[in-house]
């Protein structure tokens, strides 16, 4: 059986495709497209999932997609009507896209999938994103929260999954949002809404948490089962395209920060409030949950999962022994929950779910496009470029010696990762032993704000001699305090702590084996790990699109498959 599912019309638009369960195919429509965050219908990504599944549109037997759109626009109309007459310009430019194809997805989808004859079902915002925390955890029965900007009405729900079914029993509504509470410090401090806020994230390291009280006293009341409630006397994001108004600024005394404005100590200290104030709350929230529902384990979806500096907080000081984070838990990784609720909850197919660990992660993160050794050297011959081939354990060899000798190379193999973050196969490595080396790789590489940290991976077995954590963290989605700062400077961010990934070397054995390398070099098992891209832009899909990274930044070496390019 092949379901599809599909997320879009918001951002991250995406198209996954399940076969009897396991997603044999996920990809996010920008890498197609190169729109980052493009939100228009993933015809693109559609076409490469069936193309890579080897099937055509009438094999496939239904369809999902990840939210009801009627009931979104019916919150749209009601909250246009409830600030009128305040939000006529946004108005008119939100509702003539839902009158001309928004509301008629169904339609968009029968045209695209010509000779699909199934049926198209649309569980709710929030149930997609539980069904993809659910599913792609190893948890037969799980507490479950998600929280994000909203969906059709709710900004936040909890319930529990067990084994075939999701039950949600609680919900927090439009506009209490937290996510939109933390998308406004978003765009107050300088950065763009549902792409900026780990940008925040980083910059919150930076300050101290002075407007904590006020922002408690005057932005946001918090109950102490961690619903909330905004003041949306302070707020813009109902009735305007920007996110805050006056009021917001004479609360702090400043105006918006401008892109390219420099951030100065106030807006780390802001940036470091609103962080500690969403982290606090989502405590509440787990720990309410825990209280409810008395299961040992928790899934979190929804993307505010995205911030691994409360995810830490919530996985060290709450209540509940597991947490699940899937790879990617916002709107792109509904494509893969609708799919998973169509499956497994609407047509009843029992869950089945791997005990084997890492087939389980390469299944939820390894299923994008790939290009093969034959194409790469077609693509470099075609260019009339000079590289070398090696076998692989020379391949490995040559790229860990480079890398320890402090070149930046460009790391494209296999299967493009599920999600945002770059894990292994479409990835900008260097040598984490190197202070300098966080300055370069923003300055020369990816060409961003310096504050922007850089990611550890590292060998599975190592993590906890270097990291405060006891376990594995695969997705990158945890944000941990560094034990051994002075060995990998690079990778530690301003306040003690890295991003981590841990390497499992059945999950990805290129990957292992080449930082592996590394640590027989250097003795250190961690390289630094960023996605293979420069700011503004999607991470590289095509061969072509990797060698325009070598051509455009200062990245010494890449590395294709079996291939080597030297700069």
């Amino acid at each position: 059986m092949y379901n599809l599912g599909i997320s879009c019309y918001y951002h991250d638009s995406a198209a996954a495709l399940l076969k009897d369960g396991h997603v044999v195919a996920a990809v996010e429509e920008e890498r197609f497209s190169r729109k980052k965050f493009d939100d228009d219908f993933p015809k693109l990504a559609i076409e490469w999932c069936l193309k890579e599944a080897g099937i055509t549109p009438d094999k496939i037997h239904s369809v999902a997609f990840y939210d009801k759109p009627i009931l979104k626009f019916e919150r749209l109309l009601d909250n246009y009507i409830a600030v009128a007459p305040r939000g006529l310009n946004s108005f008119l430019d939100v509702i003539p896209k839902w009158l001309h194809n928004r509301l008629w997805i169904k339609d968009t989808i029968k045209k695209t999938l010509s000779g699909f004859q199934g049926e198209i079902i649309f569980p709710d915002h929030h149930m997609s994103h539980a069904a993809h925390a659910f599913y792609t955890s190893s948890f037969d029965e799980s507490a479950i929260l998600t929280v994000d900007g909203v969906g059709e009405w709710s900004t936040t729900s909890i319930g529990y999954g067990r084994e075939n079914s999701i039950t949600i029993t609680n919900d927090i509504r439009w506009p209490h949002s937290l996510g939109l509470f933390y998308s406004a410090f978003t765009y107050f401090l300088g950065f763009q809404i549902n792409e900026g806020e780990y940008k925040l994230m980083g910059l919150a390291s930076y300050g101290k948490p002075k407007f904590y009280d006020l922002i408690l006293d005057k932005l946001i009341d918090v109950k102490k089962d961690g619903s909330i409630h905004l003041d949306m006397s302070y707020f813009a994001f109902t009735h305007d395209k920007v996110m805050t108004n006056e009021k917001f600024s004479k609360l702090f005394g400043l105006k918006p920060r401008q892109k390219n404005e420099p951030p100065q100590q106030i807006h780390f200290d802001i940036g470091a409030s609103a962080q500690k104030v969403l982290e606090d709350v989502l405590l509440k929230m787990v720990k309410y949950v825990y209280e409810k529902f008395k299961m040992k384990n928790l899934c979190l979806g929804g993307g505010v999962a995205l911030n691994g500096v409360a995810n830490y907080r919530i996985l060290n000081e709450g209540p509940f022994d597991n947490i699940h984070i899937p790879p990617s838990p916002g709107d792109a990784g509904s494509a893969v929950g609708c799919a998973q609720y169509l499956y497994h909850i609407y047509h009843k197919n029992r869950m089945v779910k791997d005990e084997n660990q890492a087939k389980f992660i390469q299944e939820n993160v390894y299923v994008g496009p790939s290009f093969s050794d034959k194409k790469i050297q077609s693509f470099l011959d075609s260019k009339n470029l000079v590289y070398e081939k090696l076998d692989n354990d020379d391949l490995l060899k040559k790229t860990a010696q480079l890398i320890a000798n402090g070149k930046i190379v460009g790391w494209y193999q296999g299967r493009m990762e599920w999600g945002p973050r770059a894990l292994g196969c479409r990835s900008i490595l260097a040598d984490p032993r190197k202070v300098e080396m966080k300055d370069i790789l923003n300055e020369k590489i990816k060409h961003r704000e310096s504050f922007r940290p850089f990611a550890p991976s590292i060998l599975e077995e190592y993590v906890s001699e270097y990291f405060d954590i006891d376990r594995p963290s695969p997705y990158m989605l945890m944000v941990v305090p560094v034990k051994k700062p002075n060995e990998i400077p690079a990778v530690t961010h301003v306040d003690g702590t890295g991003r981590l990934q841990s390497v499992n070397k059945d999950a990805n054995p290129m990957y292992y084996n080449l930082i592996n390398e590394f640590y027989k070099i250097t003795g250190v098992p961690v390289i630094i790990n960023t996605s293979m891209n420069v700011m503004g832009e999607p991470i590289v899909n095509t061969p072509e699109q990797a060698y325009q990274m070598i051509i455009k930044t200062d990245m010494d070496y890449i590395v294709m498959g079996s291939y080597i390019l030297e700069k």
